[in-house]
């Protein structure tokens, strides 16, 4: 009898931990296992996913650290609280991740760690995610239910301003603090159009690498094809950060045209794993998709057909 993951048994979840836990496997296929995962509650969610934070991929530990925020689990806090403040042995993308963690959960307690990782941490792109997450837990108090349509949380609350001239302006004036910044870059995603497609793509030419990795990132949320080419030639770039080039790979992965799909295939060689990882997973994902299958485990029958 098939399950689904609302309801996923525990022999189905310990299979789940096991697959995403396993350096024998490819990591596409740990990555279909991390994204069921994200979707259940408990104790074997929770704890397989704080294991895959010390993976040696920076791709996949950074992805787990992403999913406990979203899943706004609590009891994990101590453990995003530890990646945080272990500037020696977590990659700082890793660190990124369970700030921005923190922020999603958004509980009071994570306020002092966010504070003390701002003030300490040795690269610009954490602190900058610490910052973010300060003012996003600042006006969750305020806010219910602050899940975008896009079924995320996401690190910052859109504007409510409605004029694109007005947004763009925001999103790429470099004076502004990231998170007015980032209000604007959600906002112009929730709008969608033309002219607020334009202004995303405008922001991959501006100077934080913390700001473009998540215009790349929206982008793949929006799947508009007229951002191809913007984001193949940030993919190309050996001298943007491993971080914007990884969302950017995913991003082209979901919009998924013949010239994209080249690109991905050209670059799971890259020098820089991260990004060879994200090509690998992207592809992947698509191939799932084109052959009419889900890439996650929507439907587990027992563990022993795998």
């Amino acid at each position: 009898m098939e399950e689904t993951l609302s309801a996923a048994s525990s022999v189905t979840q310990e299979f789940l931990a096991k697959q995403l836990l396993n350096p024998s496997l490819p990591i596409s296929e740990r990555f279909r296992a991390l994204f069921s995962l994200r979707n259940l509650k408990g104790s074997v969610p929770r704890d397989a996913l704080i294991s895959a934070t010390k993976d040696s991929s920076n791709l996949l530990a950074h992805e787990a650290a992403f999913a406990l925020g979203q899943m706004q689990d609590t009891e994990a806090i101590s453990a995003l609280k530890g990646i945080l403040e272990n500037t020696e042995s977590y990659h700082a993308i890793v660190r990124h991740e369970a700030a921005e963690a923190l922020g999603a959960i958004g509980k009071m307690d994570c306020i002092d760690i966010l504070q003390k990782a701002l003030s300490k941490d040795p690269a610009e792109e954490v602190k900058e995610t610490c910052s973010l997450a300060l003012r996003r837990i600042e006006q969750a108090q305020s806010v219910n239910n602050i899940e975008s349509r896009f079924l995320t949380v996401d690190p910052a609350m859109p504007a409510t301003i409605t004029s694109i001239q007005e947004l763009r302006k925001m999103l790429l004036d470099e004076t502004l603090e990231m998170y007015d910044r980032y209000t604007a870059l959600f906002a112009l995603r929730n709008d969608g159009g033309e002219d607020a497609v334009k202004a995303l793509i405008s922001a991959l030419r501006c100077q934080s690498a913390l700001l473009k990795h998540e215009v790349a990132y929206v982008l793949g949320q929006l799947q508009n094809k007229e951002t191809t080419t913007a984001l193949m030639e940030t993919l190309k770039d050996v001298n943007e950060h491993p971080m914007v080039r990884h969302e950017a790979a995913e991003a082209l992965g979901s919009i998924a045209d013949d010239e994209s799909l080249a690109l991905l295939r050209h670059l799971q060689n890259d020098n820089e794993l991260i990004v060879a990882q994200s090509c690998e997973v992207a592809l992947s994902m698509l191939e799932y998709e084109q052959n009419g299958r889900s890439f996650e485990y929507l439907y587990l029958e027992a563990p022993k057909v795998f």
